[in-house]
């Protein structure tokens, strides 16, 4: 540990806090995890997000695992808890009274010691050397925690640290909470847009679902070109040493590709007759187990792309930023579309025959119009969120070793983000 201001101590956890271990009933008997009138909620790690207060669980024991396993011994709200097996060094408090699992312990601070302090110190310890190997993952014994050597300031400086981090974690959970409520803003504005539309028109009930009268339902391969690329020889690196932006499914995650991680050579080029598709041309992830598969990105540069993408290219009568809000809505449907064995995909097959809504060139502007600018919103509170982020694990570390103290710090920006959650839950 790096030498510390004047007034700090370095204390072994033993010395710090107390601490107890928790259970896990067997699983073997039913009735201590039968449901009745007298449930504990039992803690697992998967419960605690990291820094968070716990208000629910997901699971409770019975009340005779209460009183033969716990001993009626429960845990208050309000206590400070970590994770000491496998994920390690993740802590949270108690919003209500429960049990835990043995992979968690319960601490009392002693007298002096901020409890909020001590949770921020213990997050950010490097547990490396600590750990012991199990087969089951990595673990800390009692003798490693005892042994954790614990930065402590003065009394008063704890409590203005954990202040100053508490701040900046309610600026990251306000920007969370308005990025979460502009993307739900988002879906309901495409639910609305995508069947009701912008005019006020009387309804009418095609193939698809109720459209505005005017509006038509078409496939897409009747209002879109269709193709896929191709992915040149990663055993050939000079294939990749060139200028030409190459995007792969990985980079397809609903978003607008401005810039690209991957490149591709003019040898490559003309050895794969790659094509180049121009702007507003829209990639669909085809292949993939996980989230992947039909998420769809719209191109602002031009770009070749992988043989797993689609590459779907707007004729003059849709707007290429429509269509992509609008298959962006259709992401479950896409989901649910073609099989092959175990492995589920899309083809070029499938899409053609996609069903896709079709208002007039105009009112598809209008409505990209609408969701671009809730769009800008949701990457705003993102972009906010991620810098409070970075913020707060710098300070995280420069305060817990002294390098620098409260005193230093202007904290307007985080006061203000405070007034704002204030403001918001008034």
């Amino acid at each position: 540990m790096n030498e510390l201001p004047e007034g700090w101590t370095v204390e072994p956890f033993s010395q710090v806090a107390s601490y107890t271990t928790g259970r896990t009933p067997a699983r073997a008997n039913p009735a201590y995890w039968a449901k009745g009138e007298r449930q504990v909620p039992w803690v697992a790690i998967s419960d605690m997000e990291q820094y968070g207060i716990i208000t629910e669980t997901a699971e409770s024991v019975s009340a005779l695992a209460f009183e033969n396993v716990f001993r009626e011994r429960i845990v208050p709200a309000g206590t400070l808890i970590m994770s000491f097996k496998l994920t390690i060094g993740r802590v949270a408090t108690l919003g209500i009274p429960a049990c835990h699992n043995e992979a968690i312990i319960s601490i009392f601070p002693r007298e002096g010691v901020d409890q909020r302090y001590l949770g921020y110190f213990l997050s950010q310890v490097d547990y490396t050397d600590h750990q012991d190997r199990q087969i089951k993952g990595n673990t800390l014994n009692q003798s490693k925690i005892d042994q954790i050597q614990v930065a402590l300031p003065p009394s008063k400086e704890q409590a203005r640290i954990a202040d100053v981090l508490d701040k900046c974690r309610l600026g990251i959970n306000t920007e969370r909470v308005a990025e979460k409520t502009a993307e739900e803003l988002r879906r309901a504005c495409m639910s609305e847009l995508f069947t009701r539309g912008l005019r006020g028109e009387a309804q009418k009930e095609t193939e698809l679902c109720f459209v505005p009268e005017s509006w038509s339902v078409v496939r897409l391969g009747e209002v879109c070109a269709l193709s896929t690329g191709t992915t040149p020889s990663t055993k050939e690196k000079h294939y990749y040493d060139g200028e030409v932006p190459f995007i792969k499914t990985a980079d397809v995650v609903n978003n607008r590709i401005s810039a690209a991680n991957t490149f591709v050579s003019q040898q490559a080029i003309d050895d794969y007759s790659l094509k180049i598709f121009p702007v507003g041309t829209l990639l669909m992830a085809m292949y993939g187990q996980g989230k992947t598969r039909g998420q769809v990105s719209l191109l602002e540069i031009p770009a070749a792309t992988t043989q797993n993408a689609a590459a779907i290219q707007p004729s003059s009568d849709i707007d290429s930023a429509f269509l992509w809000h609008y298959l962006m809505s259709c992401y479950e449907r896409l989901r649910g579309m073609g099989s092959l064995g175990h492995v589920s995909h899309l083809n070029l097959g499938y899409l053609r025959d996609l069903l896709i809504v079709k208002p007039s060139l105009q009112e598809q502007r209008e409505i990209a119009v609408i969701l671009d600018a809730i769009d800008s919103k949701v990457d705003l509170h993102r972009k906010k969120r991620e810098v409070l982020e970075e913020l707060f694990e710098s300070l995280l570390h420069k305060l817990m070793t002294g390098e620098i103290a409260v005193s230093d710090l202007d904290l307007s920006a985080l006061s203000m983000a405070s007034t704002q959650h204030e403001e918001a839950t008034a």
